[in-house]
C-alpha cells in the first residue's frame, strides 16, 4: 500500500483484499516504524482501527483513506502545537477543511512536523527535528509544510493537508517529486487554522498525482460564513486552459550558483515546449512584490500570533524570534505605505498575466543541505522563496508540479501560476503535463495509474457545452463571443475519428468547415459551457454555411458543435492532415513569412 493513489485505494477496497479495518491494522506497523521526525502527533493503532469501524458507506468518496495534516490544524481533542511546545493547546473543534475530508470517509493518520509557526521554506526549524529529505537525509525537505510533503513522498499516505502563505505548499512539493495545489486564497475556510499572515493563509494539499490533489481541494474547499476571509465562488470558474496555452516565463532567473537547478529547467522547458508557447516575461514586479513579505509589514501579520512567546525568551527558536521580532520596529504608516505599493504591483502583475494563459516558473531556484541551512538560515531560506513569495499577496493559485531529477539525483519543481479562481485551469492543464512527462510515486519509485483526460462537466437546465473548432478557439478572433457571454473552457480534446476538417474559402476570419466522414480523421477541438440563457444569441451570429448540430467526442460523448453544409467544401481545402485548425493558421504565418 505504499504510495498508493485514492484510485488505488478505492480498488483494494472494492475488490475485497483489505477492508478499512485491516488495512489500518496494516499501515499502522509501517507508520510507527516511520522517521519519528516526521510526526508531532500520530494517532496509535486503536484509533485507527476505531476510525475504520465507524465507516458503513463505502460509496463515500475517500472510503477508508487514510491522510495527514500539518499541526498548525486543528483536530477535535488532539494537541495543536505549531512546532512550538509553549504554544501547544488541545483543539476543541475539528478544522472545517479537515471535517470535510472526514465527512467524506477519510481516516486521519497524524499531524505532521513544520517549521515552527509556519515561518520558513526549509523543514529544519522545529523543536521535534529537522524532516530530512526522502531521497537524500543531508538535503532538507523544505517547509514549512515539510512533514505533509514527506509523508506523501514516502508513500505512507495519499494525501496530506499543508498551509501556504508564502510557498510552504509548494517548495516541500518540489523537493519531493510530489504535487503541491496552493487554491486561491479565501475558497477554502482557514478557521481552525493556526495564523501567520491571515490574509494570505490558503490550505494546501499534497499528494502523488494532480487528479487526486484536485479531488482532495474540491471536497474541502468552499465558503464558509463564519470565516471573514471566505469568499463564495464566482459564478465561472475557467476549467482548462487552451488547447496549446501560451506560459509566460522568466527572461531571467537567479540560480544562486546551482548550475545543476539551471541545467534541470532547462531540460523541463525543452518538454514543456511540446505542449504550450513559452513567452519570456520581465517578471521584475513579481520579485518586487515578493520583497514586501518579509521586508515589509506582512511580518506583523505573524508577530500578532507570537505576540504573548516574544516575552519568555526560551519560547521561540532564535531564527523564529528573529525573523518575526522584525515588526517590532513598524508601524500603521509602514503597513499603508506597503499597502499602496502592492496595489500599484499588482496591477503591473495583472497586465503580465493579461498577456498569457498562465506563468510558468521554477518551485525554487535550488535546494540546500540541512547543516548548510543551519549556517546561514536566513539568507538560505529567502533564495528558496525567489518564486512562491508574491503569489498571495497578489491574489493569485499555483499548482507545483513534479519537474524531473538533477545530475545527483534529488527532484526539482516547476510550478504553474494563474489568477485567482484558475484553480481547475491549472488542474488540467497539470493532468496534461503528467500524461507528457510521467513521473512515478513520490519517493516510492512505483509507477501512478495512467493518466486519463478530464471530462466536461454534465449540462444541466442552465448550462450546454459547446465543441468549437476554428476561428471560436481560445486567442482566435471569435473567441470573445463565447466570453462575452459567460463561456467557460472545459477542456481541450478531440473529436471521434471520423471527421474531415476544410479551410473554407472567402471567409472572414478565416473558418473551418468540419464534415463527418467514413475516412475521416480524430480533429482537435475545444469544450466550451454556455449558460443556456446565452445560447441563442450564440448561435445567431453563425453565418451560412456553418450551423451547429452534434458532434461525437473522442470519449463517445455527444456534444453540440459546428458543423458545415457539404455544397461549402466544392472550393474548400482539405486541411484534416493537420490535425486542426490552430495547425492550419500556424502553417499559413509560416509561409506568409
Amino acid at each position: 500500500m505504499l504510495g498508493w493513489t485514492l484510485e488505488q485505494w478505492r480498488d483494494a477496497y472494492q475488490t475485497g483484499d483489505y477492508t478499512p479495518v485491516s488495512a489500518m491494522k496494516a499501515l499502522y506497523t509501517t507508520l510507527r516504524d516511520s522517521e519519528r521526525s516526521l510526526w508531532i502527533h500520530l494517532l496509535d493503532e486503536s484509533a485507527l482501527v476505531a476510525r475504520a469501524k465507524q465507516l458503513s458507506d463505502p460509496s463515500l468518496p475517500l472510503y477508508g483513506v487514510p491522510f495527514a495534516v500539518k499541526d498548525n490544524i486543528d483536530v477535535a481533542g488532539l494537541p495543536t502545537t505549531a512546532a512550538c511546545p509553549a504554544f501547544t493547546y488541545t483543539a476543541d473543534h475539528t478544522a472545517p477543511v479537515v471535517q470535510a475530508l472526514l465527512d467524506a470517509g477519510a481516516i486521519l493518520v497524524g499531524k505532521t512536523n513544520l517549521d515552527q509557526l509556519a515561518t520558513g521554506l526549509v523543514g529544519v526549524r522545529s523543536p521535534y527535528g529537522a524532516v530530512p529529505n526522502p531521497f537524500n537525509p543531508d538535503y532538507i525537505t523544505g517547509g514549512s509544510s515539510s512533514g505533509s510533503a514527506a509523508v506523501v513522498s514516502q508513500g505512507l499516505v495519499p494525501f496530506a493537508l499543508g498551509t501556504d502563505t508564502a510557498g510552504s505548499g509548494r517548495v516541500p512539493a518540489g523537493f519531493t517529486n510530489t504535487v503541491g495545489l496552493k487554491p486561491t486564497k479565501g475558497s477554502m475556510s482557514t478557521r481552525g487554522v493556526v495564523p501567520a499572515c491571515r490574509t494570505l493563509d490558503c490550505v494546501s494539499v499534497f499528494a502523488l498525482s494532480v487528479a487526486d490533489a484536485e479531488t482532495v481541494y474540491d471536497l474541502y474547499r468552499g465558503y464558509d460564513a463564519e470565516d471573514g476571509y471566505s469568499r463564495p465562488d464566482p459564478a465561472a470558474r475557467p476549467k482548462a486552459l487552451p488547447a496549446r496555452p501560451r506560459l509566460g516565463i522568466p527572461d531571467q532567473l537567479p540560480w544562486f550558483d546551482d548550475t545543476q537547478a539551471e541545467q534541470a529547467w532547462k531540460q523541463q522547458l525543452s518538454a514543456m515546449a511540446d505542449i504550450a508557447e513559452l513567452v519570456p516575461l520581465d517578471l521584475q514586479a513579481l520579485h518586487d512584490t515578493a520583497a514586501l513579505l518579509y521586508q515589509g509589514p506582512w511580518v506583523a501579520e505573524r508577530y500578532s500570533v507570537a505576540e504573548p512567546l516574544m516575552q519568555n525568551q526560551d519560547a521561540l527558536l532564535p531564527v523564529i524570534r528573529d525573523v518575526i521580532g522584525v515588526a517590532e520596529g513598524m508601524s500603521a504608516v509602514d503597513a499603508f505605505r506597503a499597502q499602496y505599493k502592492l496595489a500599484d504591483l499588482k496591477r503591473q502583475a495583472d497586465a503580465l498575466l493579461s498577456q498569457v494563459d498562465a506563468l510558468l516558473v521554477p518551485t525554487s531556484p535550488g535546494i540546500y543541505r540541512i547543516d548548510a541551512v543551519n549556517a546561514d538560515p536566513i539568507r538560505l531560506n529567502s533564495q528558496l522563496g525567489v518564486w512562491t513569495n508574491f503569489v498571495n499577496l497578489l491574489d493569485q493559485c499555483a499548482l507545483a508540479l513534479p519537474g524531473g531529477f538533477r545530475e545527483d539525483g534529488l527532484p526539482c519543481g516547476i510550478t504553474l501560476i494563474g489568477a485567482a479562481w484558475h484553480d481547475a485551469a491549472l488542474a488540467e492543464f497539470g493532468r496534461r503535463w503528467q500524461r507528457h512527462q510521467p513521473w512515478q510515486a513520490g519517493a516510492v519509485g512505483s509507477d501512478l495509474p495512467q493518466v486519463t483526460p478530464a471530462q466536461a462537466s454534465e449540462d444541466d437546465a442552465d448550462r450546454i457545452t459547446v465543441a468549437v473548432v476554428g476561428a471560436h478557439l481560445s486567442g482566435m478572433p471569435l473567441n470573445d463571443q463565447l466570453t462575452e457571454r459567460g463561456g467557460v473552457l472545459l477542456e481541450a480534446t478531440e473529436t471521434a475519428p471520423c471527421y474531415r476538417l476544410y479551410a473554407l474559402a472567402n471567409t472572414t476570419p478565416p473558418k473551418p468547415g468540419l464534415i463527418k466522414s467514413d475516412d475521416g480523421a480524430a480533429i482537435q477541438i475545444e469544450l466550451w459551457q454556455l449558460p443556456v440563457s446565452e445560447f441563442g444569441s450564440f448561435v445567431g451570429l453563425i453565418p451560412p454555411p456553418l450551423g451547429i448540430g452534434s458532434l461525437e467526442t473522442a470519449d463517445g460523448r455527444l456534444v453540440k458543435g459546428f458543423i458545415c453544409e457539404g455544397w461549402a467544401i466544392d472550393d474548400a481545402t482539405d486541411i484534416t492532415a493537420l490535425g486542426g485548425w490552430r495547425a492550419y493558421i500556424a502553417q499559413r504565418q509560416n509561409t506568409a513569412n
